[in-house]
Formats: C-alpha cells, structure tokens, sequence
C-alpha cells in the first residue's frame, strides 16, 4: 500500500473512533458504574486503541476491537483493585457518611438504585448489559466482541436485568418512612 493510501486510510480509522466516542463512553460507564471511573476507562481505552492501532486486522469490526479493549482494561482494574483494595485519603475518611445514610441516599431515586445495582453485578453481567443496553450493539455483535455464544449473551442479560430489576423493587432495609 503506497504511503499516501496507508495515512488515508489511518485518518478514516481515527476518525471513525472519535465518532464511536460516545457510544464507547456510555459503555465505559456502564462496566465501572461510576463516570469518573468510566471517563478513566474511556481515555485509557482510547489511548490504547491509538498506540495499538496496527493490531486491528481490516475487515474485523473497529468498534467491537475497542469494545473488547475497554473490557478488558476493566477486568485489569478490578483485579488491581482486588490486590491492592481501596485507598481512602485519611482526611476523607472523616465526610464519609455513615451505613443507614448511605441506605437512605441509595434509595432515594430509581436512578440510585440502577446505578448501585450495576456496581454490583457481577463483572461478566455487567459486560452483557453494558454492550447491548448501554452501547446498543445486538445480541450477536454482544457475543462476537466478548466472544461467547449468542444464547450465552441472552442468558446473561437476563439474568442481569432480573438482578437489576431485584436491587430497584426490593425496599430499603431500615429506612425510617
């Protein structure tokens, strides 16, 4: 491929991921269940995708390549997180509210209780329900990019939609009304 062909090619590349931007942010949030941590996830996700570039074969889908690439810096955190456990500066420790406040804000909209709901699934639900409900990809594009089977994709969603579904019904353990 002569030069000027290749720098073509690599600018539709750069920028077919930027217009996916969005879509890869809603995902990212959706495996952390936390935007900051999902903004993290996007620009690690993002810098990986362009200093490994040369790795996506042509004719794969890009979107799915970066899908699996954000997935997996996930699963590197979550291990990481598993070592070395959470980090709390001291002089934070002291705003942390204490366990029936944490209660009672959880609860306090569906939103809440969707969102701490998600934090929880475990991490190969969170994948599942991440890709197709929050990305938007379909059952089979779910499976080719976390490389499972398609009945395996389903399952998954809903057993995590009925996890979800328990979390928002269920009411707050010793809730003052």
């Amino acid at each position: 491929m002569p030069a000027a062909e290749a720098a073509l090619a690599k600018v539709q590349i750069h920028s077919r991921l930027v217009a996916f931007l969005p879509r890869l942010r809603r995902f990212c949030h959706g495996l952390t269940g936390n935007a900051d941590l999902g903004d993290d996830l996007l620009q690690a996700t993002f810098e990986r995708a362009l200093s490994r570039i040369d790795q996506w074969q042509a004719g794969t889908n890009l979107e799915n390549w970066v899908y699996k690439l954000a997935s997996n810096l996930n699963i590197d955190r979550l291990r990481a997180l598993r070592v070395r456990g959470v980090v709390i500066d001291i002089e934070e420790a002291f705003d942390l509210a204490g366990e029936d406040e944490l209660a009672r804000m959880e609860f306090r909209s569906e939103l809440d209780a969707v969102n701490a709901a998600m934090v929880d699934l475990p991490p190969e639900l969170r994948q599942v329900i991440a890709a197709v409900v929050l990305a938007g990809q379909s059952y089979r594009e779910a499976a080719d990019m976390l490389d499972i089977p398609i009945g395996t994709v389903m399952s998954r969603l809903s057993r995590a939609r009925k996890f979800i579904e328990q979390r928002v019904n269920r009411a707050p353990s010793g809730m003052v009304q």
